[in-house]
């Protein structure tokens, strides 16, 4: 077990900034580049309506974040020695109130966001809005949280997925398309494979707390292969998106973000405690973020 002396001390806004988890926000901001790159290939992008879904993105995100180290601290699941939480709570004295109290003020700042980005395309996007921001506070909130089921994937893979590149698409072209819904599938896949990646770097921690995740139902062995399906299943997406028209090969650059998929799953495989899987975890992230990035240049170059 790692000794909470492990962790480096950090004081004022570094421990706010590690609570909010940075090294996952970029799941919030990719589907929002995807869904703004495929709006400007067929027209044209309102920059302040981009820059507003962007930050709103964060703040959802960040509030995910945040209510998790809340709820998980309530629950007894967070400890001083346990790797990857932001550790605001448990390591740093911030009392849990402010932390819940900071949830709250980042949803609240979302919002107002969201009534600039309504007036300014439909007030549908509050109906998607809201729901988002629901799943965001039942992830790890209210009596049956979805994070201790196996369907976490699922909720965080279509609500960071079709739905938030959907509402980035939708702002910006006042409609919505079947084609929007087949290009987010792989951001769908590798936003529920952070999730999947972290499942798998918690197992037995999980166990012990109660929780269903499917990582723990398929076993560390089973949800790795899982894992190295998902992303397998993205390329070959990626593939079908040039075979069907709905770009060409410039979606390909997509290819490039494939060493660190491998890197991700040989990490996974030869990983066995916490600390050893962390660096697997956050290879998943950064796949994701490339793939991304490529993925929305590749529509742009299409």
């Amino acid at each position: 077990m790692v000794s909470a002396t492990t962790h480096p001390q950090q004081t004022g806004w570094r421990v706010w900034w590690h609570l909010f988890r940075p090294h996952t926000l970029t799941a919030a901001v990719i589907p929002v580049l995807v869904g703004t790159a495929y709006a400007w290939k067929i027209g044209s992008v309102n920059v302040l309506l981009f820059l507003a879904m962007f930050v709103a993105s964060l703040l959802i995100q960040a509030a995910t974040n945040t209510f998790n180290e809340y709820f998980d601290f309530k629950r007894g699941l967070d400890k001083p020695e346990k790797v990857g939480i932001g550790g605001a709570i448990v390591r740093h004295g911030i009392p849990e109130n402010t932390v819940l109290r900071a949830a709250y003020l980042l949803f609240a700042l979302a919002l107002l966001l969201g009534v600039y980005i309504c007036w300014q395309s439909s007030w549908w996007v509050a109906l998607a809005g809201v729901v988002s921001m629901l799943v965001a506070y039942f992830y790890t909130g209210g009596p049956y949280p979805l994070a201790y089921t196996p369907f976490g994937e699922l909720a965080s893979g279509v609500f960071m997925g079709p739905v938030i590149v959907g509402i980035a698409f939708f702002i910006q072209t006042g409609q919505l398309t079947p084609d929007i819904v087949w290009i987010s599938i792989p951001v769908m896949i590798l936003v529920a494979a952070i999730l999947t990646g972290n499942n798998i770097r918690d197992i037995e921690e999980d166990i012990a707390g109660g929780r269903r995740t499917l990582a723990i139902l398929l076993g560390k062995t089973g949800a790795v292969k899982f894992l190295a399906g998902m992303f397998t299943i993205a390329y070959l997406w990626t593939v079908g998106m040039i075979w069907f028209g709905l770009g060409n090969s410039w979606l390909l650059l997509t290819l490039l973000s494939v060493p660190k998929a491998m890197q991700a799953i040989q990490l996974f495989q030869r990983g066995v405690t916490q600390p050893q899987m962390m660096p697997a975890m956050k290879a998943t992230s950064v796949l994701h973020t490339q793939f991304g990035i490529l993925f929305a240049i590749g529509i742009l170059l299409s």
